[in-house]
């Protein structure tokens, strides 16, 4: 059962501090305050790593915090604030806890800041590559209704939703990228090391060959003795598209791309919606400003074509036109969704809306996902048969016409 250290204040004012066990740490906080006592302080009691694993965690490579990192920082945050820690002080055990040195430096100096009278939402605001302007936000939105503690776990859920998300799309992407590679590599290995064997076969008789088989001889011939150039064409290639997505005529045309890629497109449009629907719902009933909700929807939408939509609702609602009037002219949202947002704001439920609205598209987005690696598997199997039957066959045929004219 897991261990927390507290700091107690009894009747007397007399300071006391010790171990306690339970299995969480709202658990914990209710065994010490039906005591009668006032908690002062409550952590987590941490495991630490011996022999082996803790040599391999000391030498281990630390990068920045990702999505998970913020997450999981939020989570353990909602808990000690809702056990009636001080933010102070959760925001420290948070800190010796946190494995991640990075994280735990960007924590301490949350810490520093908090405890120097900066208010938290400001504090996090400092740290634009690791919060986003949700969480700022949100955070901000809270400070102000003092509901900090609430806010959170909708933070955190709102976090753990979007891990959901990119590990659901990540994964669809694998098995096509793990294909792809086993066919390169594949006809690489055929051409480099399979093919030479057979060309003692052919010397001679090269006008005998059939045009394929020509072909494969001379890429091979090339590939072994010209490898380096292929090699330098594929990073140079590599290096020059991620320039060229820097630039924002590159960016938006490899994103308008993405969107009319036959198999991706659906998926990606049923992502970008849910995003977009989901952010905006939380925002919209955290009490976040509404020209502020629609520019952080734009800035987290992932694509700089419904980034530029966004935008565009948001100079229009600037102006004093509700959100469905300029959506109803674009063809990015179906239509059903733009009704729904009308009649959200009708209502004054347009958090509630979106939120339905995020929840439907989230469904639709793993079927889609379910439905694309469904089609991708076949696919891929037949573009490698191919490629390899190819090959196969550019060597046996020149073998059966030689052995027809030695008969």
């Amino acid at each position: 059962m897991p261990s927390f250290k507290y700091e107690v204040r009894d009747s007397s004012g007399q300071i006391s501090v010790g171990v306690v066990q339970a299995t969480t740490l709202l658990e914990a906080s209710a065994q010490l305050r039906g005591r009668g006592q006032s908690l002062l302080n409550l952590t987590p009691v941490a495991d630490r790593p011996s022999g082996v694993m803790a040599k391999l965690r000391s030498v281990s490579v630390e990068f920045g915090p990702g999505l998970k990192d913020v997450m999981n920082f939020t989570n353990q945050m909602a808990v000690m604030i809702k056990a009636g820690i001080n933010i102070r002080t959760a925001i420290g055990s948070v800190a010796d806890q946190m494995e991640n040195a990075k994280f735990r430096a960007i924590i301490q100096k949350l810490k520093a800041d908090v405890e120097a009278g900066t208010p938290f939402s400001d504090a996090l605001a400092r740290h634009p590559k690791v919060f986003s302007p949700l969480y700022i936000n949100m955070v901000r939105a809270s400070e102000m209704s003092g509901n900090f503690a609430k806010m959170l776990e909708r933070i955190a859920a709102y976090l753990q939703q979007q891990c959901e998300t990119r590990s659901m799309v990540r994964g669809a992407m694998v098995y096509p990228a793990i294909i792809g590679v086993m066919a390169v590599v594949t006809t690489i290995f055929l051409l480099t090391f399979v093919l030479p064997r057979f060309t003692a076969l052919f010397a001679g008789k090269e006008a005998l060959l059939p045009t394929p088989t020509k072909a494969l001889i001379a890429v091979s011939d090339f590939l072994r003795a010209r490898w380096y150039i292929v090699v330098g064409a594929f990073l140079a290639a590599g290096v020059s598209f991620r320039m060229w997505l820097k630039t924002r005529n590159g960016r938006i045309a490899w994103d308008r791309t993405k969107l009319r890629i036959p198999i991706f497109r659906k998926m990606l449009r049923a992502l970008y919606i849910t995003r977009g629907m989901h952010t905006m719902g939380e925002l919209i009933s955290a009490g976040v400003p509404m020209l502020e909700t629609l520019k952080i929807t734009g800035e987290v939408s992932g694509n700089i074509l419904y980034k530029a939509l966004w935008m565009q609702v948001h100079n229009s609602v600037k102006q004093g036109e509700k959100i469905a009037t300029p959506l109803a002219k674009q063809r990015m949202l179906p239509k059903n969704v733009v009704q729904m947002i009308s009649a959200g704001e009708e209502s004054g439920k347009l958090g509630d809306v979106l939120r339905d609205v995020a929840e439907y598209y989230s469904g639709e987005l793993r079927n889609t996902i379910k439905a694309v690696t469904a089609m991708i598997e076949p696919l891929m199997i037949v573009v490698m048969g191919v490629v390899v039957g190819f090959i196969a066959m550019s060597i046996i045929l020149p073998i059966f016409k030689m052995s027809s004219l030695v008969k």
